[in-house]
């Protein structure tokens, strides 16, 4: 499999963290959003949007974050990142979800780039941005981590989920864009412990080829 995207792409950061903890090679081929050449033909050509991540398969081109990760639960089941309950299932599809639908759309390289050069807000009002709505999302999601007695270290239960698969790069997110994280200790908590797990460590942006 060949992955394209880009070291500090949340969506591309996903899916790193989701591979190496299904334990599954790949080859990581660079799309610098730093250098706008998920603008160019030849990556259009793969995906119209013009939107890291693309995951190129034996059967073609995978696009969208959370479709490639649900392929991957269905082609490669072991280890699961979801529970075996259909209700609980809901539940972690439903704590990503709050990451991948509520927080991360509106705080990507589009969105901010057009409050720049369209609003022309100012970096200070743009990270005031970020940090709105980061932090809105991230008061709600740790009050739901708070109420969950049977959690351990991760965002749901004993092992990493899907849930983590999202948290993780929106706390890095988080911390580019300085927001105050010291009101969510417990997501500060999960993060802290996922980055001591090699498979997360090996997909931080920091640590890959085309790390800037």
């Amino acid at each position: 499999m060949k992955l394209y995207g880009f070291s500090r792409s949340g969506t591309s950061h996903r899916l790193r963290i989701a591979l190496n903890l299904k334990g599954l090679s790949y080859e990581q081929v660079s799309v610098s959003l730093a250098k706008n050449q998920h603008q160019e033909d030849a990556f259009k050509a793969m995906n119209p949007q013009g939107l890291v991540p693309v995951l190129e398969t034996e059967q073609g081109l995978l696009t969208q974050s959370p479709a490639i990760l649900e392929w991957l639960e269905e082609v490669y089941p072991e280890p699961s990142l979801l529970p075996q309950d259909a209700f609980e299932k809901a539940k972690v599809r439903a704590l990503a979800a709050l990451v991948g639908c509520d927080i991360h759309p509106i705080n990507n390289k589009r969105v901010l780039e057009y409050l720049r050069k369209n609003l022309q807000q100012d970096e200070s009002q743009v990270l005031a941005w970020c940090a709105e709505w980061i932090s809105k999302g991230f008061e709600a999601l740790e009050a739901i981590l708070v109420k969950d007695s049977s959690r351990e270290n991760f965002c749901y239960g004993k092992t990493a989920t899907l849930a983590d698969v999202y948290l993780i790069p929106q706390v890095y997110s988080a911390k580019r864009f300085n927001v105050d994280l010291s009101a969510y200790p417990t997501i500060v908590s999960i993060y802290e412990y996922c980055m001591q797990l090699e498979v997360f460590k090996q997909a931080d942006p920091a640590q890959q080829p085309d790390a800037i």
